[in-house]
């Protein structure tokens, strides 16, 4: 059984300061500018086209978690998507989150000041944080499961991305909400609930 790690708070930019890679347009009335970085070459060797996954699928978590959020109706914003190897995140994970082991995903939230900005200027981007997937558990995991990689990818980021929006999973109630939303984008690709099966469910 894998769980889908915690959030923690960084300073802002600590995680993926060489942004931007790559940005798609997202939610209506506003645009989200996703940075795709890709710092283990094994990413690209075990998912096919994994920049264009990660942003399409960080695009429909947004446009479906945020869609109805005033303030992501009139404001940009930019998140950034990490895809490294486990020795990496092992130690932003020491760092952070005071454990010293790779994990599957961690999610930097950037704290938000209130939006504001001087009459007839545009208001400033929206900075959602990061999220930083490890390959080789993500790899592990998704073999000991018998998914494919690509799906087992895709629910990590949904995760990562509600997380920088705002969800949590401290509660049963907050986690069944979070399960049940990351189960609607997921479908949006045709990946079945990962958490249909009671083994599937976080501790």
């Amino acid at each position: 059984m894998w769980v889908p790690s915690m959030k923690v708070n960084p300073p802002s930019g600590t995680v993926a300061a060489d942004r931007p890679k790559t940005s798609v347009a997202a939610a209506e009335g506003a645009k989200l500018k996703i940075d795709v970085i890709v710092r283990s070459r094994r990413w690209r060797q075990g998912v096919a086209r994994v920049t264009r996954l990660c942003a399409e699928t960080a695009r429909r978590a947004y446009v479906v978690a945020a869609g109805d959020d005033p303030d992501a109706q009139r404001r940009d914003a930019q998140v950034s998507i990490v895809l490294t190897s486990d020795r990496a995140v092992q130690a932003l994970n020491r760092t952070f989150r005071g454990h010293d082991q790779a994990t599957n995903v961690l999610s930097f939230p950037v704290a938000q000041a209130p939006a504001a900005a001087p009459a007839g200027c545009p208001l400033p981007p929206r900075l959602l944080g990061d999220v930083v997937i490890a390959f080789g558990t993500t790899a592990a995991e998704a073999a000991a499961a018998g998914k494919d990689l690509s799906d087992h990818l895709r629910h990590l980021i949904v995760h990562g991305i509600l997380h920088v929006l705002g969800y949590d999973h401290q509660t049963e109630g907050d986690a069944a909400a979070m399960e049940r939303l990351e189960a609607t984008i997921l479908a949006c690709f045709g990946v079945s609930d990962p958490y249909a099966s009671a083994a599937e469910h976080p501790a």
